[in-house]
């Protein structure tokens, strides 16, 4: 959910709020020097099952806040299958990876 609406219930408007917070928090880190602009959680997330079991972290946060920003994710979590892609490559570069409409016939 990016943008809440009225068919949303209270727990997930509750979950999103949480989120947004959490996210101001991550900023915050960033602007009193905490972490760096160019290596930090927001510049890497999503975090993949790989990118956190491999044997090396060269980042200055802890894998946990890379696994799980919020605790309540300890409980549910959705492991994205690839980390962030560039932007405005991908914005500019889209592509489909559906099936050709004439192979439903």
């Amino acid at each position: 959910m990016v943008e809440p609406t009225e068919s949303e219930t209270l727990g997930e408007l509750d979950r999103f709020i949480t989120a947004m917070i959490a996210i101001r928090e991550e900023i915050r880190q960033v602007e009193n020097g905490t972490w760096p602009q160019d290596n930090n959680p927001l510049k890497h997330a999503p975090h993949t099952a790989v990118s956190l079991m491999g044997t090396e972290w060269n980042r200055p946060y802890p894998r946990e806040t890379g696994a799980f920003p919020l605790s309540s994710l300890k409980q549910s979590k959705y492991w994205p299958p690839i980390g962030r892609v560039d932007n405005v490559y991908g914005d500019r570069n889209l592509f489909c990876s559906c099936l050709p409409v004439g192979d439903y016939a």
